[in-house]
């Protein structure tokens, strides 16, 4: 199975944007690739102008795929109006997110895809922010037994809070494919610096994408071939 979970140690760092990057790259070097975020919160209305810049609209342009109500619901098909925790944001629509159905939904898309096709699946926030009433982002990610991708932030404090994400990872036995240093903007620390510190205490390969760069080339072997 070519599928690679994307999460992220923290909220707001770049995971959609290397979750882009990334497909792009992948589908230059001839593969097919499926990115899916199967939950959003803050999402506004499909008609809405402002959707073109939601982190769904962002993957499908990776995909070069329209923007429709089939594709959207394909890519994430649990979207809220408010920008917060998933449970929370749910709950002020009358709704509830399962972990159960979640977990089902990813597998059943990851099985459906292609043979030869690279599936990402990109979290919601922070590795252990709630998800739903019970479980967090580390659930949802244990429950699908996928190898990670790791996306931190050049932020600082951001070297700190990837390497608590790398140990929860590990102490969880959470497959690490690598760590992914994604530039803060007008962070005080050239993202390279941030990148070289996670790599010394991490014990893990650390790659690093600029905003407005692609990813690394030499970093594609991240997603099982």
């Amino acid at each position: 199975m070519s599928a690679l979970f994307v999460a992220g140690a923290g909220t707001e760092i770049g995971k959609t944007y290397v979750t882009a990057a990334l497909t792009r790259a992948l589908r230059q070097d001839g593969r097919r690739v499926l990115a899916l975020k199967p939950v959003a919160s803050g999402v506004p209305p499909l008609a809405d102008p402002d959707f073109a810049e939601s982190d769904t609209a962002r993957l499908l342009a990776a995909q070069d795929l329209p923007v429709t109500p089939e594709t959207v619901a394909a890519t994430t098909p649990w979207r809220f109006a408010a920008p917060l925790a998933p449970d929370l944001a749910a709950a002020r629509e009358g709704r509830r997110l399962a972990l159960d159905d979640l977990a089902a939904w990813c597998r059943t898309a990851i099985a459906a895809a292609a043979p030869g096709t690279a599936v990402l699946v990109e979290g919601v926030g922070g590795l252990m922010s709630p998800l739903t009433a019970e479980a967090t982002g580390l659930a949802w990610l244990k429950a699908l037994g996928l190898p990670t991708l790791l996306v931190s932030g050049s932020y600082l404090g951001a070297i700190s809070h990837a390497l608590t994400a790398v140990e929860t990872l590990r102490h969880h036995a959470v497959a690490l494919r690598a760590v992914v240093v994604s530039e803060t903007p007008g962070a005080p620390t050239p993202p390279e610096t941030v990148a070289e510190a996670i790599g010394r205490h991490a014990g893990a390969r650390v790659l690093c994408v600029r905003r407005g760069g692609g990813f690394p080339a030499e970093g594609l072997s991240v997603v099982p071939g």
